[in-house]
């Protein structure tokens, strides 16, 4: 009996009879016990926690679901498990505690972040399905916690604690993200934390302004997420704060662009990317680009002409005094032609409609790029568009 009690994780433990839990509830602490032992507790006329002593708010108990099924599982398939499965599972129980208590402090929440990163790293798998230890997270119901975490109150002038803090937070969300129900990032519909989300995308560090942009990016790849994503996308002030992001170094520059790309999906954020400088964005990323951002380069002119549907996204690329020269630059690259067809075509848009964007296209080298283009090795459907500017222009020339 005592081995059998050993091997029995601290997390499937009641505190109050140290045995395995059968019906487990919970208080409004956070606690959970045995459901015949806090009911006897709380006959017996105390009104506190067991464990945190705490005085108790609201005595209502309240089924524990997630927890009832994690012991199921242990029960069913427990042999199965990594021999550190169990220890395991008591860390997650600590780190669960800690990052809830309102007693923790910065430190302790940044300590109990690591070890939880930590355990996501060594549970990883090379396949998108779950490993034991991420499907626990999930059911224990991690990703809203440490969701609410990175987007509760933030610390006005924040400590290189909490900063260090919130990027480890930020990694594990985006860890759980894929495994878990995307539906959760709707919280950002709350106004205090999409507060919360631009306060850290202007004053957060690098890796906070990566993980918030990979966020964006999630939040555009789902139904789940529709609604989010179009509210994203007439936030005034988010999208400025993106935009703003490609015109830093190259590493922020790259987060910009793929936020940017993402909010494309959506028809109704295009007039919004345009009237708040998405254009102006691309074209400047395209510019500066290096080799090693080909493929970013490809996507940002593919995002041009996506929006150049719009009349004022012609007149923000003719505006520009480097836009034409932006795309042209795109039409031939010596290491690679993707993205060309989508310069062609935005220089076919913009050029049947103006006389001084063709001016301004020839000005700029396009015809040698289109001859170098069609001898090229690229697609003949690419040589057939190129052939089609290359007329267009010569016969304005």
């Amino acid at each position: 009996m005592k081995e059998s009690q050993m091997s029995i994780p601290h997390l499937f433990r009641c505190p109050i009879s140290l045995d395995l839990l059968t019906d487990p509830v919970t208080l409004c602490t956070g606690q959970t016990y045995e459901r015949q032992s806090i009911e006897k507790w709380l006959a017996a006329g105390n009104l506190t926690c067991p464990v945190t002593m705490q005085k108790l708010q609201d005595p209502t108990i309240v089924p524990n679901h997630t927890l009832r099924h994690l012991i199921h599982q242990w029960l069913q398939m427990g042999s199965h498990f990594q021999p550190d499965y169990f220890s395991k599972i008591d860390s997650l129980a600590s780190i669960k505690h800690t990052l809830q208590s309102p007693q923790s402090t910065i430190n302790n929440k940044l300590s109990a972040v690591e070890q939880l990163q930590l355990l996501l790293q060594e549970s990883s798998s090379s396949s998108s399905s779950p490993t034991p230890i991420t499907s626990c997270l999930i059911q224990l119901e991690f990703l809203p916690l440490i969701l609410e975490l990175l987007f509760g109150k933030v610390e006005i002038r924040p400590s290189w604690e909490y900063i260090t803090f919130v990027e480890h937070i930020g990694c594990c969300v985006l860890t759980l993200l894929p495994l878990g129900d995307l539906q959760v990032l709707n919280m950002l519909q709350e106004e205090s934390k999409m507060e919360a989300f631009l306060v850290l995308l202007e004053q957060g560090s690098s890796i906070i302004k990566k993980n918030l942009c990979n966020i964006v990016e999630i939040t555009s790849s789902s139904t789940l997420t529709k609604e989010l994503c179009e509210k994203l996308g007439k936030n005034q002030r988010l999208l400025q704060d993106i935009v703003f992001l490609v015109y830093h170094n190259s590493e922020e520059a790259n987060y910009g662009i793929k936020a940017i790309s993402a909010l494309c999906c959506l028809d109704s954020n295009h007039e919004n990317l345009v009237k708040f400088g998405a254009i102006n964005g691309l074209i400047t990323y395209i510019l500066n680009a290096d080799k090693q951002e080909t493929n970013l380069a490809a996507i940002a002119v593919g995002r041009i002409e996506q929006l150049l549907r719009l009349e004022s996204s012609k007149s923000a690329l003719m505006e520009n005094p480097e836009g034409i020269n932006g795309v042209v630059k795109m039409v031939f690259r010596v290491s690679d032609h993707e993205g060309s067809g989508s310069a062609i075509n935005s220089l076919m848009m913009i050029c049947e409609e103006s006389l001084q964007a063709r001016e301004k296209a020839i000005k700029g080298g396009v015809l040698t790029q289109l001859l170098l283009l069609i001898q090229s090795q690229c697609s003949s459907r690419t040589k057939t568009k190129a052939r089609m500017l290359l007329k267009l222009l010569r016969s304005n020339s």
